[in-house]
């Protein structure tokens, strides 16, 4: 109930009525049963505008710490994560990408919808960066449909480092749902799911039109940060 509260009187309506987000393709998303949002991941605030422009409710992973804080503060969080579509990564998991996974699958074995950022973190520079297999191997154990999300300007109004951005209207593409039912059975070939997670993110890359980078975002912020340093150090000796 908190869900709709928030996305339909308190928070939903006036991002609608400030920001005034533009959804294309709406048509590509079913009205009812399962199906995997897989989203490129620009900003904090894209789990905010791509729920917002769907009449179903969509859920996204989250840290299983968010729910699990204690005090008065931890049961404010903790509400307000569950109740805004986050769900804790299931603990019984080996490690967090295999909770991650158990989590998503009882999201979709209830017919909803999931939320998944295949970048793994937000792009830094506003390029696309290469998927992980984790969206794939869902995919295949699932036998649910992908639809490849791009969610455009949420860098501009809240950019990476930042709380508080400039004004834009994001816009929100949807895609046409892809079926990988072919490569049923093979959820443990690595070749597949690499193969699977190339084609989904090819798909986001079409809609965002965003420049890809074949480097996992992860690794392209180390090095950033790296290069960052060595130039710092280099204007510090030549002063």
């Amino acid at each position: 109930m908190f869900y709709w509260f928030l996305k339909l009187i308190a928070l939903g309506p006036l991002l609608r009525l400030v920001f005034r987000p533009q959804a294309d393709g709406l048509e590509h998303v079913p009205t009812e049963g399962p199906a995997i949002l897989a989203s490129n991941h620009l900003s904090y605030a894209d789990w905010l505008f791509m729920p917002l422009t769907l009449p179903r409710r969509v859920s996204f992973v989250a840290k299983a710490e968010y729910f699990t804080t204690p005090g008065i503060k931890g049961w404010f969080q903790k509400h307000f994560f569950r109740g805004s579509g986050q769900i804790p990564i299931d603990r019984s998991g080996a490690n967090a990408a295999e909770g991650a996974l158990i989590s998503a699958k009882q999201v979709l074995d209830r017919g909803e919808l999931f939320g998944i950022y295949p970048e793994g973190t937000r792009s830094h520079d506003g390029r696309l960066y290469r998927g992980k297999t984790g969206v794939a191997r869902l995919a295949l154990e699932t036998g649910v449909p992908v639809i490849p999300v791009a969610v455009i300007g949420t860098d501009v109004v809240a950019p990476p480092g930042k709380k508080f951005g400039r004004f834009t209207r994001p816009v929100v593409r949807y895609g046409k749902p892809l079926d990988f039912s072919r490569y049923e059975g093979l959820e443990n070939d690595r070749y597949i799911l690499r193969s699977v997670t190339d084609e989904i993110m090819y798909e986001i890359m079409n809609l965002s039109g965003q420049e890809y980078v074949d480097m996992y975002a992860t690794r392209a912020k180390e090095e950033s940060k790296r290069a960052e340093r060595e130039a710092a150090a280099e204007r510090k000796q030549a002063s």
